[in-house]
């Protein structure tokens, strides 16, 4: 079973994001992926804010959802932090250098895609459609792969709160 990493990256507000000890105690749900990808970033996130806005607000205030930009070429923390707000203004975004990106997501057990090839502005970047929900534990007891529904993800997070 995966357990929480620790690693450090820049948050939208241009802060250092530790992020083991601002998550300690809470569900967290780590993601890997950019804002401009066309189908598999944006339909996670609203899967999972629909799923974190169907939870009572004592189970909302224990999840943290963190998105880590796989394109720091792009995301900014400006356009990051827009992004996220469609979903929910709460969740966090992540960026760094694309090194320091790629050395988070081997920790986190995530497979490395191979470099695209950039040219211009509109490219697409290959990456891990994983989600990790990091118990309270620091344990991910289950790692969801494209596919599931806010229905699966809502009726996970109280179970998953349990783990502590």
């Amino acid at each position: 079973m995966p357990h929480k990493p620790r690693f450090v990256l820049t948050d939208t507000a241009g802060r250092p994001f530790r992020f083991a000890a601002a998550t300690r105690g809470k569900l967290t749900y780590l993601y890997f992926g950019y804002t401009h990808c066309p189908n598999a970033c944006p339909t996670t996130m609203a899967y999972l804010a629909t799923a974190y806005h169907e939870q009572p607000a004592a189970v909302r205030n224990r999840i943290e959802v963190v998105f880590v930009t796989v394109d720091p070429r792009r995301d900014t923390p400006r356009v990051l932090r827009a992004w996220l707000n469609h979903f929910d203004s709460h969740f966090v975004g992540l960026t760094g250098t694309q090194r320091a990106i790629d050395t988070v997501e081997q920790a986190a057990g995530v497979p490395l895609a191979p470099p695209e090839k950039v040219k211009g502005k509109n490219y697409s970047v290959a990456h891990s459609t994983y989600v990790f929900p990091y118990s309270p534990d620091g344990i991910a007891h289950v790692v969801y792969i494209q596919g599931f529904r806010p229905s699966d993800y809502a009726h996970d997070m109280p179970l998953l709160l349990r783990y502590s």
